[in-house]
């Protein structure tokens, strides 16, 4: 009986083990995989770090183009500026990031981006941050240009974050921790994790 009651224990204990590494081996795989899903890359892009900044713009402005010599986010304003870009990451300013977001409840990177350049310029980009690559010619940071994109790498080496370029080493995004606000590109984290400029085919 003590024989049959043993044997009994030590196959549910090779059952256990025998799901715990099925699990563990996975896991392992998932971890692995050469993954696409931005859900995935976001929560990568943070791994080694969290984001350590103050937004230089983090809620909507009210300082009209005017002779103040300010643009519609209060920057310095020059004639180049295309008031429209300005005035519509101005209204979208503060709105939190969520992950598949697409609305002023929450938005994500490349909603974001893809939202003001439909309204913007009229042109539909792409979803997500890697697949909007093929929207653009890439350049160097030293091209950038007012309405460029930005991307940038995750730990893996996969493209996991895009913004919109300003001036001055200014952009704006839709981050994890501070949601549509306006940051420099000089700042130590996105200058670790820059990847490349892309200039939108039109």
């Amino acid at each position: 009986m003590r024989i049959h009651s043993a044997h009994k224990t030590l196959a549910l204990l090779l059952a256990t083990l025998t799901l715990t590494f099925t699990a563990c081996d996975s896991l392992k795989a998932f971890m692995s995989r050469d993954l696409e899903d931005e859900d995935f890359i976001i929560g990568q892009l943070y791994v080694d770090e969290m984001v350590s900044e103050t937004p230089v713009i983090a809620r909507p402005v009210e300082t009209p183009v005017s002779a103040s010599g300010k643009n519609p986010l209060g920057l310095s304003y020059s004639a180049s500026d295309n008031v429209a870009l300005y005035e519509s990451i101005n209204s979208w300013l503060g709105v939190p990031y969520k992950y598949g977001g697409t609305d002023r409840n929450g938005i994500d990177c490349s909603a974001f981006v893809g939202t003001i350049y439909k309204q913007v310029y009229g042109i539909s980009l792409n979803r997500t941050a890697n697949d909007m690559l093929r929207n653009v010619t890439l350049i160097g940071k030293s091209q950038l240009r007012e309405g460029d994109l930005v991307f940038f790498k995750n730990s893996k080496g996969k493209v996991s974050h895009v913004g919109i370029y300003l001036k001055d080493e200014l952009f704006a995004h839709s981050s994890t921790s501070n949601g549509v606000s306006v940051s420099r590109l000089d700042n130590s984290y996105w200058q670790k994790h820059f990847y490349k400029g892309g200039r939108v085919k039109k």
